[in-house]
């Protein structure tokens, strides 16, 4: 048997093969679950009914190791098993298949204990302002493998940001360092969303960014926890049109909004979304965060809708508290 399996390309697990062919150590091996939990797994919520040979051993499939690996995620991600279990099952019912995780680099510290994550976002900053991609790459599938997904949003991601923008707004960086370092993020972060499943009978949350608002990546990362908590959301990214946005509204009926703004011209702008929903009947909720109401506090209360908090985590919470989590 190959030490490690083969990554198969396919848009849903459903796609892979299902025919038996790996014995339960290559797949513990490859998924990080050890052998006792993937039994106890099996044996109170019925995840998998791995295939057995005449002498009772397991075999598991490409698909059923694509289903662990989601489900590992999911928990290390901060879900209950239970709870990753009945998501799954809903999703089987209506007859669908989550997207497979995507397979990111394992790479583990040498000593066995993880760095501290502060010390992470450093070594990050210093990869990504050198415009070393291969360095950031593997750092980022470390980060990954070590944390849970909100940390490593909260504590290495947003704070590497942070020091990236402020170099670059004290001229110690080039916009151009600014924009690589934004776009490899980003591209990480939007594919952890999209493997994240759509809970379709959840809360509806849109996430965006303010008309004329281009900074999105801590909306990106609201929108990607959120979905790891088993809300419905879309993520609607920078510059969205308010008139549009209303409309959109109006079909879809969100349970909530929430917009990002980073300068006084966009939190301008939310006035006008604002007064937009206003005849919606429910009219959804509509919150807002960024940089501009950090800088000038009292923006938060002349700005018609909800204050989502100082930080991310905040407005992780605010939501939550808004939906009645």
């Amino acid at each position: 048997m190959a030490e490690h399996l083969p990554a198969t390309i396919a848009t849903s697990i459903g796609d892979l093969p299902d025919s038996p062919k790996y014995n339960i150590k290559a797949v513990c091996q490859e998924t990080g679950i050890r052998p006792v939990t993937l039994r106890a797994w099996e044996r109170r919520y019925r995840l998998l009914r791995p295939h057995r040979t005449r002498s009772n051993y397991r075999l598991y499939s490409e698909r059923d190791v694509a289903v662990l690996r989601w489900l590992k995620t999911r928990v290390d991600g901060g879900l209950p098993i239970s709870t990753v279990a009945g998501e799954l099952a809903e999703i089987r019912r209506a007859g669908a298949w989550p997207e497979p995780v995507p397979q990111l680099p394992a790479t583990r510290p040498a000593e066995g204990r993880a760095a501290p994550p502060q010390d992470y976002a450093m070594r990050l900053y210093a990869a990504l302002v050198s415009h070393d991609e291969a360095a950031a790459s593997l750092l980022l599938g470390e980060i990954h493998a070590q944390y849970d997904l909100k940390t490593v949003c909260l504590e290495v991601l947003a704070p590497c940001l942070v020091a990236i923008g402020d170099a670059w707004q004290n001229g110690q960086i080039r916009i151009t360092t600014e924009h690589f370092a934004s776009n490899i993020v980003r591209a990480r972060l939007m594919t952890l969303f999209q493997a994240q499943p759509m809970m379709r009978t959840a809360p509806r949350i849109l996430v965006g960014c303010a008309p004329t608002e281009l900074h999105d990546i801590s909306s990106l990362m609201l929108a990607l926890l959120l979905r790891r908590d088993g809300y419905r959301v879309e993520f609607l990214g920078q510059d969205v049109h308010a008139d549009d946005l209303v409309e959109y509204a109006r079909l879809e009926r969100p349970n909530l909004i929430c917009l990002a703004a980073s300068s006084e011209s966009a939190v301008r702008e939310l006035t006008r979304v604002f007064n937009g929903l206003a005849t919606m009947r429910p009219r959804p909720k509509l919150g807002f965060g960024g940089r501009a109401f950090n800088l000038r506090p009292a923006l938060r209360e002349s700005t018609p809708g909800i204050f989502m908090g100082d930080t991310l985590a905040d407005g992780l919470q605010k939501a939550r508290l808004l939906l009645g989590a």
